[in-house]
C-alpha cells in the first residue's frame, strides 16, 4: 500500500482540496509553489504507478477532475496558468502535479521546495476548495 492510498483512507493526514468517489486532490507537502496540488485516482490494490497503465475511462476521469481542481487553483491563487506534470517517480501511485504558474520557471522541480507552516497549508487548501465548490 502506498502513502497515497493511506492518505485516501485517512490513515495519514493531508490538506485535502477536493474529493469524489474516484479521485482525491491534496496539497503537496513539499511544494515548489504555493498551491502545488497532487491529484490521484482512488485505485484498488495493487495501485497503478504509471499513468499510461490506467484504464482509458480512469485516465480521462483523472484529467477531467484535475481540470476542475486547476480552475480552483487559478481562482484561489491568482496565477496566470496552472501547469500539469506527470512524473510518477517519487511515489508508486499515479499522480498528477498541478502547479500555479506565473512563469515557466515556476514549473522547475529542481526549484527549492517551500516549507510552509500547517496553518498556511490549511488556509491554501481551504481557499482552493472554496474556489472549486463555493458555499
Amino acid at each position: 500500500m502506498t502513502i497515497f492510498s493511506k492518505i485516501i483512507k485517512g490513515e495519514i493526514p493531508s490538506f485535502k482540496v477536493a474529493e469524489d468517489d474516484r479521485y482525491y486532490a491534496f496539497l503537496d507537502i513539499n511544494p515548489i509553489k504555493k498551491g502545488h496540488t497532487l491529484v490521484i485516482p482512488k485505485l484498488p490494490e495493487p495501485e497503478a504507478d504509471y499513468i499510461f497503465d490506467l484504464d482509458d475511462e480512469v485516465l480521462a476521469g483523472l484529467m477531467v477532475f484535475a481540470k476542475k481542481v486547476a480552475v480552483g487553483i487559478k481562482a484561489a491563487t491568482g496565477c496566470k496558468r496552472v501547469g500539469v506534470a506527470v512524473l510518477g517517480m517519487e511515489v508508486n501511485h499515479v499522480h498528477v502535479h498541478l502547479v500555479p504558474l506565473d512563469s515557466e520557471r515556476d514549473m522547475l522541480f529542481t526549484n527549492p521546495k517551500l516549507q510552509l507552516p500547517a496553518n498556511e497549508m490549511a488556509e491554501i487548501a481551504n481557499s482552493i476548495a472554496q474556489a472549486i465548490d463555493p458555499v
